[in-house]
């Protein structure tokens, strides 16, 4: 088994030196719980720590307001660490509490440990900077501040306006309840809001002269469900109706829209999908005699995983050995697994091929071979692994068996089991871009991978270039807002703080 050596034994010294500082901003990230693009005081709260650890700062990247990047260094490779502290909403929950207890009715929370994997990407960020500087390294350490993971697809957005064209390899994770590299590719996805457009009328006098865009809705839907029947089966199709026309039973809706997101392995049959979807819409539009309008509002690609960065930062994972538990953290988990069914906990770790796993926490590495080849969810890092190597890893930050957005999930936050998981990833994400800085020809390779990757399929955003991010001001309204342009230190789309 690989030992740390000493360049990777120093930046792990450095976690444990900024620690405290590091757990306690996580915390605060928490009681925030900010949801996708309007995470401004948490956007806030690490931009003020970070300028005071001597980063320079570029705000409102791709136009997000609550998007940023801070770079120490000069000269030499580029390394990104994505960070992420958007919340959910309707998952409030007291800490430690092993029951529902809302801090918040309806309030947010942290139900996917986002305010987690902010804190280790940061953590990391330091302690990489201090080895820099100290054994006088070229090299430019970036901690990226990512919002609206949770459905915004925030890093898409930032990719587009070209965030991450000048990094050399990117380092993430996600917390979890199992300790693994994430070499997994994820499934593509997009979501298209489709509007249609009729006329009202009284439904009792003059039903004759109305034409109802609900039903356009209800027969598009029926369509949708045929159509599940002729799209591969590891595809999916959601749907939420956004706007039934109004409550008046007694007028003919007048206007009607349903929101659809499409998943699948690759993008192109995302997109495929999303074609005969469309054609779906204006057959319904042409049996109801309405209009209908269709646009994509937001998409992610597929994870690429980067084989040469993942066997980097496995092998640094099995060097540092798993989360140094303690019995304390074993009776807090075995008290939130008593509120989370079998059903629940298998489904969980199912995704991961994990299901055999037994105990309270995950003690142990996982074998990279026994991780299936695609993760049943989504992300936006997906699209930076197409123009950047990228690897991820999971840590255990939870009970075993903990289901993602789930209020178990936000009650274990805060928790010592929480912080040790975080602590140690950043660790993970340390000596994994410590090692990149020391070892040019690792790097090349990983780059040399990805255009490999790209000869025959390369990058196209799959966010149309007129659809803007959704930004929410402080106020909570929603506003489109373009990409800024200006004078910033590294060429993408900002304005430098």
């Amino acid at each position: 088994m690989l030992n740390l050596n000493e360049a990777e034994r120093d930046v792990v010294a450095r976690i444990e030196h900024h620690r405290v500082l590091c757990t306690h901003l996580s915390d605060r990230l928490w009681d925030l719980a900010e949801t996708a693009y309007s995470e401004h005081a948490s956007a806030d709260l690490q931009i003020t720590e970070l300028t005071r650890q001597g980063f320079l700062v570029t705000r409102d990247v791709a136009g997000i307001p609550t998007a940023f990047v801070a770079e120490w260094g000069e000269g030499g490779p580029v390394v990104g660490l994505l960070g992420e502290y958007d919340a959910l909403p309707q998952l409030s929950q007291a800490a430690g509490v092993p029951n529902r207890a809302p801090v918040v009715n309806a309030g947010n929370g942290h139900g996917c440990g986002h305010n987690l994997l902010g804190g280790a990407a940061l953590l990391a960020a330091l302690a990489v900077r201090d080895h820099l500087r100290d054994a006088r390294i070229a090299g430019r350490i970036r901690y990226y501040g990512c919002p609206a993971e949770e459905g915004g697809a925030g890093k898409t957005f930032m990719t587009r306006a070209g965030a991450f064209d000048d990094v050399d390899a990117a380092l993430t994770w996600h917390p979890s309840s199992i300790y693994a590299i994430d070499a997994m590719s994820t499934l593509a996805t997009l979501h298209a809001r489709f509007t249609f457009c009729g006329r009202a009328s009284h439904a009792a006098a003059a039903p004759h002269l109305g034409r109802s865009a609900l039903d356009a809705v209800a027969l598009m839907n029926v369509a949708a469900n045929y159509l599940r029947e002729h799209i591969p089966s590891d595809a999916r199709l959601h749907y939420a109706i956004h706007d039934t026309g109004g409550r008046a039973p007694n007028v003919v809706q007048a206007r009607a829209e349903v929101v659809y997101q499409m998943r699948a392995p690759e993008l192109e049959v995302v997109q495929s999908i999303h074609a005969r979807l469309a054609r779906i819409a204006d057959g319904a539009a042409v049996m109801t005699e309405t209009t209908t309008s269709a646009r994509v509002e937001k998409a992610m690609s597929n994870m690429r995983p980067n084989a040469v960065l993942s066997d980097l930062m496995y092998a640094r994972m099995r060097a540092l050995g798993p989360v140094p538990f303690d019995d304390e953290d074993r009776t807090f988990a075995r008290r939130m697994q008593q509120t989370i069914s079998k059903e629940e906990a298998r489904a969980s770790l199912m995704i991961f091929g994990a299901e055999h796993l037994k105990g309270e926490l995950h003690e142990a590495l996982l074998p990279a071979e026994r991780m299936p080849p695609v993760l049943a969810a989504s992300t936006d890092a997906g699209d930076v692994s197409w123009v950047v190597p990228t690897a991820r890893c999971m840590a255990p930050c939870f009970a075993l068996g903990t289901p993602f957005h789930s209020w178990q999930l936000v009650a274990q936050g805060k928790s010592s089991l929480a912080h040790k998981g975080m602590t140690h990833t950043a660790k993970v994400l340390a000596v994994t871009a410590t090692a990149l800085y020391h070892d040019p020809a690792t790097l090349a390779a990983a780059k040399q991978a990805l255009h490999e990757q790209s000869v025959d399929a390369p990058y196209r955003c799959p966010i149309p270039p007129d659809v803007q991010p959704p930004i929410v001001n402080v106020a909570g309204e929603k506003a489109q807002r373009g990409t800024l342009r200006g004078a910033f230190p590294f060429q993408y789309g900002g304005v430098q703080s």
